[in-house]
């Protein structure tokens, strides 16, 4: 959750709006169509594959990062007109360690953010920096600052409207990070 967070803010920090499919919570809409809806509708895909880790309790891994940066290869790959312009950024905690488990896309050019919230937003502003070239933005150690600065102030925006940190919704954090990012601080 802590990398999740970090991207999280450092896309609305440089001017972007994050998706997720935990913006919407409605059990009837089958998961994986929600999943192509967005990846349909976004030009930019950033996909975390370092959450591919065995359940306690089965012992199986869970792919659902994987799948999802397959449809959106897919997507670019198959797709028509807006679709072949598809950029992604693939990230995991170590930078070959996906060969492990999802070898077949050795090649692509996965960035490593060593599971450290500091190293995921310079990551990802570098990256959306270079999706965008006509957008201005800071620098990764600014944004890391200004994370630290949400993050210490997080706890007091709770309170205010009866929120735990801990049991943010997707919805209600990226609500409290522009309600942050509108006050200037």
């Amino acid at each position: 959750m802590p990398i999740f967070r970090a991207i999280v803010f450092t896309v609305s920090l440089c001017g972007f709006v994050p998706r997720s499919t935990l913006e919407h919570d409605d059990a009837s809409q089958v998961r994986i169509e929600k999943i192509y809806r967005l990846i349909g509708a976004s030009p930019l895909g950033i996909h975390d594959v370092s959450r591919t880790e065995l359940d306690a309790e089965n012992q199986l891994p869970r792919f659902n990062m994987p799948l999802e940066l397959g449809v959106f290869l897919g997507a670019k790959r198959f797709g028509t007109g807006k679709h072949r312009s598809k950029r992604c950024l693939i990230l995991d905690r170590e930078r070959y360690r996906f060969q492990k488990f999802i070898s077949d896309i050795a090649g692509q050019d996965i960035k490593s953010h060593g599971n450290s919230p500091e190293a995921a937003i310079r990551v990802v502003r570098d990256w959306l920096r270079n999706a965008a070239s006509h957008a201005k933005m800071p620098g990764g150690l600014h944004l890391w600052t200004r994370y630290q600065q949400f993050t210490a102030d997080l706890t007091g925006m709770c309170e205010k409207v009866q929120l735990t940190p801990e049991h943010l919704t997707f919805t209600d954090f990226y609500q409290l990070v522009l309600e942050w990012i509108s006050l200037g601080r």
